[in-house]
């Protein structure tokens, strides 16, 4: 299957459990996530959301919503990328990050209360910009600034 041009890793994040996540030069990932990282909730890991990806373009559509954030990180996501064509992303596709990297996108990112604090209206206003999860096919090094090729397609879902 030939690869798609696709984005760039902004930061790696992550942290004890729980938000803010903080970035990190790089962090090996495993098939059940980040080496380093933790989950205050069971719900929140596992093999199928082993990786949680979010977008600058997200941060700057919710700053547009009156929402003070700044990234990397505040919305507990794992990999802050740039330049994804979220509109076109889907359950099923699959992602290679770097050299050896390879995700798959399991589930939209359900918004969740965790993110209250961060503004009293959430956790509606994420719905539809909320990002993905995404289990590890191939695992590897993850670091800022690598390339993201989308080299798998699956199901176009709407976040």
């Amino acid at each position: 299957m030939t690869a798609e041009p696709s984005g760039r890793v902004v930061a790696v994040c992550l942290g004890p459990g729980g938000i803010p996540k903080h970035p990190v030069a790089e962090a090996r990932v495993g098939e059940l996530g980040l080496d380093g990282d933790a989950h205050r909730y069971h719900l929140h890991g596992g093999a199928d959301r082993a990786v949680c990806l979010f977008s600058v373009e997200n941060y700057a559509s919710l700053r547009g919503d009156g929402v003070a954030c700044e990234p990397p990180g505040a919305f507990g996501e794992n990999v802050l990328t740039e330049g994804l064509d979220e509109e076109r992303l889907g359950i099923g596709d699959r992602l290679a990050i770097g050299d050896e990297l390879v995700l798959e996108i399991h589930d939209v990112r359900e918004p969740c209360v965790t993110l209250k604090p961060l503004d009293r209206r959430f956790p509606e206003l994420l719905t539809g910009r909320s990002g993905w999860l995404c289990r590890v096919i191939q695992p590897g090094v993850l670091r800022a600034d690598a390339r993201i090729l989308r080299v798998g397609v699956g199901v176009p879902v709407t976040t």
